[in-house]
């Protein structure tokens, strides 16, 4: 606990200064053999600076005028009368007017930072109402799309036609991942979560849903992704990551994925590399026709980046590599 806060209330105020005063003139009265003639006041300026910084400007008006009188009274020739002539009374305006100015500019900053203080109370609650609604919008919002997931699984259940529930069921997947990024782009106490944070768990997922045995990998990633960018991203790591499942490894198969996400150049990478099965002889990616890969090019040009798929040393290896967004990324 400060001085300040011990001395706040009013009357505790004015006997900090009445005291502060009395110190003053004990200490001007053990050293009035060794002051020069002159300097009545020179122990009861400190005091009322000190008062008026901690105590506030009346119980700093009252130090400055017990001090005066004391000073008139002791140490003002004749000596112990209160004589008022021409030099005394020099000497007591000299006295109002440097009280006067060190009380003025020394409460005003008190009350300057007074105001600080209080601004920053303020900004520092709406800053906290602002990661609130961040969150909770990230959580309704997160919670919207997982209805509309499981509306979609309802409306499978009256499909008859194979390839309509097939891609009912994989719009609901895609929804369900969508709605996962939207939760897990903060931590529990409302940072941004590193890209590693969520990655690891979104794609394990995706392979106990598959039935596929995976050995996977993940490096980089430690910084958190934009959240304009974080859904677009993890999409195209999904897309890339579900490709090689169901085109390298063949349902029910396994084998090894490497994902990293390297975030330290002016364009950020990221790799899904696999040791399946590599795309068919002549493979265009421009000309795919499958949904995923579509999905796949429509993120990257939403990024404003580019991705390709390429066969290297015995890999398949996707490439996204995009322009980061560099704006309140920590908020």
């Amino acid at each position: 606990m400060t001085i300040g806060a011990i001395i706040r209330g009013k009357t505790a105020g004015y006997v900090f200064g009445a005291i502060t005063a009395l110190a003053a003139w004990a200490l001007r009265y053990a050293l009035n053999d060794w002051f020069p003639p002159g300097f009545p006041y020179l122990t009861f300026f400190p005091a009322v600076v000190v008062t008026a910084y901690f105590a506030g400007l009346r119980p700093a008006l009252l130090c400055a005028v017990l001090s005066g009188v004391a000073a008139w009274y002791f140490f003002i020739p004749p000596y112990r009368t209160f004589v008022l002539n021409f030099p005394t009374a020099v000497a007591l305006v000299f006295y109002a007017f440097v009280v006067a100015v060190d009380i003025f500019f020394i409460d005003g900053m008190r009350n300057a930072l007074r105001q600080l203080e209080e601004e920053r109370a303020r900004y520092a609650d709406l800053a906290e109402s602002r990661d609130l609604l961040y969150r909770e919008l990230h959580h309704r919002v997160s919670n919207n799309l997982q209805l509309v997931a499981a509306l979609l699984r309802l409306q499978i259940a009256g499909v008859e036609d194979a390839d309509a529930r097939h891609a009912l069921s994989e719009a609901g997947g895609r929804i369900d991942v969508i709605a996962r990024i939207q939760r897990e782009l903060h931590d529990a106490v409302g940072d941004p979560a590193p890209f590693r944070a969520f990655a690891e768990g979104v794609l394990s997922g995706a392979a106990a849903a598959a039935g596929a045995r995976v050995a996977l990998s993940i490096e980089g990633g430690d910084q958190p992704l934009h959240p304009d960018q974080a859904t677009p991203v993890t999409l195209v790591m999904l897309e890339s990551f579900n490709n090689a499942l169901e085109h390298g490894f063949g349902e029910g198969g396994g084998g090894r994925v490497r994902v990293r996400l390297d975030q330290t150049g002016p364009l950020h990478e990221l790799m899904v590399a696999d040791d399946g099965a590599g795309p068919p002889g002549g493979f265009d990616l421009a000309q795919s026709k499958s949904l995923g890969l579509r999905i796949v090019r429509a993120m990257a040009q939403q990024l404003g980046g580019t991705f390709e798929l390429v066969r290297e040393a015995g890999w398949t290896v996707g490439r996204l590599r995009y322009a980061p967004k560099r704006d309140d990324l920590a908020r």
